[in-house]
């Protein structure tokens, strides 16, 4: 197939001319097309595409590129080619590719990381008015801009995102992400310790220790406050849970050198990591009865893609044991992977019963219902929450 590229506007009538003639269809891509356009002829119909650099920008994972492309719009030929006629007329001349802010081919490796990542936050962030700031000139004035490195580039990202004042819209590298994704699959190798920030001092904690993991064994204990991992500080007040997991975490096999603080002294641990099956589900028959007889407690710390099952699992348990009545332990649970929260309050609903209701910026609403009868529709249930109660630990308690 041959391309042609028409950039005069008399080229542009004659297009129309023909099309209006032969009285093919056409299909227009992108939004308002510039004077650079490539026609492509085709069996039945003329594919015209139009580089304009607006923000229909798509990145290529493989090739590290950016293709301009948009939604295609089935039209009959002769209004699209009078459409194409039209806006190729009243626009002013091109200027050189050169000199465009817009021209992909011409960006760094680092600016194009940035366009991108404007183009995912712009596709999905709910409030239109970022803030009350120019989204779209906080993105010219960042890929404007020349990096020295990926983690300028990246610093950047982190202050764009800033600027619209939420807390749960932050850039995470690609070693935060895998950590995030590791501990919510329970795919990890550490050394069975959970972490936490203190709200008083800002600083990273032990909020729980796994009974049977290298932590535990070696003497780390809970409210023990992180100094020190593999020679990475964090003690200024602006580390995160996040921060320090990244450095526990590591090879199976390896060695991790922590330094921590306890009661105003320094204590060193030298800790070998190991596959930890964190244990984020946790049950016992309580000491005071219920309504009914005996009152199982089931303790969630954070949902995974395998909370559900474990919990079914303890609540067959209590069962046996006795149980007639049921008290799930949300407080303190920040959430983790939403379809966790989903399946195991499906656990205690009937089928079609709904759930939870995700809406886009475009206000399509996504409504995710039960499949299925829960395990337990009868027992007397008691939700136990606190302010610490939340993401996916709020919709289970919806």
């Amino acid at each position: 197939m041959k391309s042609l590229s028409i950039s005069s506007r008399l080229a542009s009538v004659a297009i129309a001319l023909v099309a209006l003639q032969n009285q093919i269809s056409c299909n227009v891509y992108g939004f308002a097309p510039s004077s650079n356009f490539q026609i492509a002829p085709a069996r039945s119909s003329i594919s015209v595409q139009a580089s304009n650099g607006s923000n229909n920008e798509r990145s290529n994972e493989n090739t590290n590129k950016i293709s301009l492309t948009g939604p295609q719009i089935k039209l009959p030929t002769a209004i699209a080619s009078s459409l194409l006629t039209l806006s190729i007329l009243f626009q002013p001349l091109a200027t050189p590719p050169s000199a465009s802010a817009t021209d992909y081919a011409s960006f760094t490796p680092e600016q194009r990381f940035i366009a991108e990542a404007w183009r995912q936050v712009d596709n999905a962030y709910i409030d239109r008015t970022f803030n009350h700031q120019d989204w779209f000139q906080l993105r010219q004035d960042a890929i404007k801009k020349k990096y020295k490195s990926m983690d300028e580039a990246r610093t950047e990202v982190e202050s764009i995102l800033g600027s619209l004042g939420d807390r749960y819209t932050r850039y995470l590298s690609p070693a935060k992400y895998d950590s995030i994704v590791n501990a919510a699959t329970g795919n990890v190798f550490g050394v069975g310790v959970e972490l936490a920030q203190d709200k008083e001092g800002m600083r990273v904690i032990a909020s729980d220790v796994e009974p049977t993991g290298p932590a535990a064994r070696g003497g780390l204990k809970p409210k023990d406050v992180f100094v020190e991992v593999d020679g990475v500080r964090f003690d200024d007040g602006k580390a995160t849970p996040d921060d320090v997991a990244v450095v526990v975490r590591g090879p199976e096999g390896s060695k991790v050198g922590m330094v921590v603080e306890r009661e105003g002294k320094t204590v060193d641990f030298i800790l070998t990591r190991e596959p930890i099956k964190i244990t984020s589900v946790r049950s016992y028959i309580g000491d005071k009865p219920g309504v009914n007889g005996k009152v199982g407690v089931v303790r969630i710390k954070n949902f995974s893609g395998t909370t559900a099952a474990t919990v079914k699992s303890e609540l067959e348990g209590l069962k046996k044991k006795g149980a007639q009545n049921f008290l799930l332990d949300l407080r303190g649970n920040p959430g983790g992977l939403l379809p966790g929260g989903v399946d195991t309050a499906s656990l205690f609903l009937e089928v079609n019963k709904p759930v939870v209701f995700v809406a886009n910026k475009n206000g399509v609403v996504d409504a995710q219902s039960t499949l299925a009868d829960g395990i337990d529709l009868d027992s007397p249930l008691v939700i136990l929450v606190d302010k610490n109660t939340a993401s996916a630990a709020e919709v289970m308690t919806a």
